[in-house]
């Protein structure tokens, strides 16, 4: 068995090269690299099948990083091991993972014997492995709780984009309607309309405002809009 850690702190590397070494002690090689971008060129020329991955690196985030590495070989085993449990993090390992696979979401928060115990879990017994408070933001994102379906997450991003009701529903073949209809229940579960102390309607843009409000409460981040706005310029061949 070899693991690569993707880590771009190098304490953080070296304690993980130490964490891993103790919680596997089958594990050959350790492999390391600095960001996302090597990450993925180290997963492909040493074809590792078990990989430790922080989602938050400059040249290629965790998310890209892990998309790539699963795209070629969705056999892939990956741990993530973050500091963020934001919604827009969530939500983006989730829309990423391939049906089937085997993976966690540890914080680096979590005491040293909760990450030895996900490590031998999910690279060991193919066991998925996600803390609670992750699990609880999953849970609401898939709308086992209030929070945004899906639909409603797909269309704040295209929000946050700039593009107008009549290119979203084009981009989702949906109706007008719809996307207007969709837009509406954004607006009211964000709380857009209700802002104290306003005095008077027309104070906001409710489009821009449904972004403001997404972003300081984390439900989106810089991250999830760049990947929608590269997926965008792909799609549209741009």
């Amino acid at each position: 068995m070899n693991v690569l850690i993707v880590e771009d702190d190098a304490l953080h590397r070296a304690f993980l090269n130490e964490a891993v070494r103790a919680a596997l002690p089958e594990c050959g090689h350790v492999i390391e690299a600095e960001n996302g971008l090597k990450g993925e060129g180290q997963a492909r020329t040493s074809r590792i099948e078990n990989v430790v991955m922080d989602l938050q690196m400059s040249e290629r985030n965790g998310i890209e990083a892990a998309r790539t590495i699963w795209r070629e070989r969705p056999d892939t085993k990956i741990l993530f091991w973050s500091n963020y449990s934001d919604e827009a993090y969530v939500r983006g390992v989730a829309r990423i993972v391939p049906e089937g696979a085997t993976y966690g979401y540890v914080l680096k928060s979590a005491s040293e014997e909760r990450l030895k115990l996900a490590l031998r879990s999910v690279f060991v017994e193919s066991q998925c492995v996600i803390d609670r408070e992750v699990r609880g933001i999953q849970q609401k994102s898939f709308g086992n709780s209030p929070g945004l379906t899906d639909a409603e997450y797909e269309i704040l991003v295209d929000v946050a984009l700039g593009l107008t009701d009549k290119a979203i529903a084009k981009r989702k073949h949906l109706s007008l309607r719809s996307v207007q209809n969709r837009l509406q229940q954004l607006y009211e579960k964000l709380g857009v309309y209700e802002t104290p102390g306003q005095g008077s309607e027309g104070w906001f843009n409710l489009r821009t405002r449904a972004v403001a409000v997404a972003l300081s409460r984390k439900v989106l981040n810089a991250s999830a809009i760049e990947r929608a706005e590269r997926d965008l310029r792909q799609s549209a061949g741009m």
